[in-house]
């Protein structure tokens, strides 16, 4: 499952210096390889449990701020709008001052602000911390592949980086299972206040066991260069239509776990916090449905398998339409694997179709990403407000329908 859409190493040989020194990569079964890999994926189950411990806390906040559930949705969209902005700075900042002292302080300051908006007793502080958070994670999301591509040996870069993805998506499920959980028996602050202690307890275990980088070489920021290669992607065939299918997917994605949990918590269902955070269980689906889409690509093309995925999530969101609460919970399933199957996809093409400057491409789509989380989530708040489910069907159906189109159109044209 890949929380982290960029599931491949594609782009890790653009990341990747040439290095012909005697300082050697770090191998699979060397005691320092162990020590990347529990960094990386501990930072990575900090970094997705810090943003989405609040999605099933939703309802809870809007009765405790008497706020609207469009209003309550803004706790998560604005940690994703700045964490989308954020990916544009801190790559380049990176290369400058270096990895690791950028992970660390970004993780560090990310769970020092979620304990602190643990005690805001305003909705606008509430907001703040969450803004500020959502722009310390940028220096995380980042900058991760780059440490990764730099450090790794060649031959077992694509294990580690599935490794740093499992920890993402296990983080983005276990924050909402934790506050979930929690908020069943205590208050929604002591569920959040805990997920910012564990991140700062996961950010120094990081920051103590993760190698200093070998083989970094200090650049320098030139804007020249980032403002053509972006030029050049824009003005490409197909990057652009992959940005607007992050955007849509991710927005599509983010939008239908944001309002279910208003429905199930409400009649006829009045399911407790505690299940509606466990639903997020379905997200294990992705666990199967990603590098089976990887493997479907190599047989049957990118363009087709990303229509079928999109096809499956359409199907799941129509299974959600429906009364039962197990055809609910197998739409969300469906759902789901219909999601990850269809980011798998579109980050491999992304690696495959950037011809210079792939990890910039990848950080563009990235921000396309997180942009269509904030967009359409808070979007979906109004058509919740107004119409109920039927709403938020009928918002998705159209977001999707507009994927499905994205995807033909990539398949004839790439």
């Amino acid at each position: 499952s890949n929380e982290w859409p960029l599931s491949t190493a594609d782009d890790a040989d653009d990341i990747a210096p040439k290095h012909s020194g005697k300082t050697p990569y770090i191998t699979r079964g060397t005691p320092q390889f162990m020590r990347v890999t529990l960094a990386l994926f501990s930072a990575g189950l900090a970094t997705f449990a810090l943003l989405y411990c609040v999605q099933p806390l939703l309802p809870v906040l809007s009765q405790d701020f008497g706020i609207s559930p469009a209003t309550s949705s803004l706790s998560l969209s604005v940690s994703t709008v700045m964490l989308a902005f954020g990916l544009l700075f801190t790559g380049p900042l990176s290369d400058t001052i270096g990895r690791k002292n950028v992970m660390v302080v970004s993780l560090m300051l990310a769970a020092i602000c979620t304990v602190i908006c643990a005690f805001m007793t305003s909705w606008n502080g509430v907001l703040v911390m969450r803004a500020m958070m959502g722009l310390s994670l940028s220096g995380v999301a980042a900058v991760a592949m780059s440490y990764l591509s730099e450090e790794i040996h060649p031959s077992v870069l694509a294990f580690s980086m599935g490794l740093y993805i499992s920890g993402n998506s296990i983080g983005g499920m276990s924050g909402r299972l934790v506050s979930g959980v929690l908020t069943d028996y205590f208050p929604w602050r002591v569920a959040i206040g805990t997920i910012g202690v564990l991140a700062l307890i996961a950010a120094i275990t990081f920051w103590r066991i993760l190698p200093d980088s070998r083989h970094f070489r200090p650049g320098s920021l030139r804007p020249k260069t980032l403002l053509l290669n972006s030029k050049l992607h824009w003005r490409d065939a197909g990057l652009p239509l992959l940005f607007l299918e992050g955007f849509l997917l991710m927005g599509a994605f983010v939008t239908l776990f944001n309002y279910i949990g208003y429905r199930l918590l409400a009649p006829p269902y009045l399911l407790s916090q505690a299940v509606v955070g466990l639903l997020s269980v379905v997200y294990l689906t992705g666990s199967y449905s990603s590098p089976k889409a990887g493997a479907l690509t190599a047989r049957y093309g990118r363009g087709p398998v990303l229509s079928i995925a999109i096809l499956l999530m359409l199907a799941g969101l129509g299974m959600t339409a429906l009364s039962p609460l197990f055809a609910i919970f197998g739409g969300m399933m469906l759902f789901t694997a219909g999601f990850f199957a269809a980011h798998s996809v579109a980050s491999s093409w992304i690696g495959q179709r950037a011809r210079r400057a792939k990890g910039q491409a990848s950080s563009m789509y990235l921000f396309s990403y997180y942009l269509g989380s904030s967009l359409a989530g808070t979007l979906g708040g109004f058509f919740w407000h107004s119409f109920g489910w039927m709403g938020i069907s009928a918002f998705l159906s159209a977001l999707l329908l507009l994927a499905l189109v994205v995807s033909l159109i990539l398949k004839h044209r790439l």
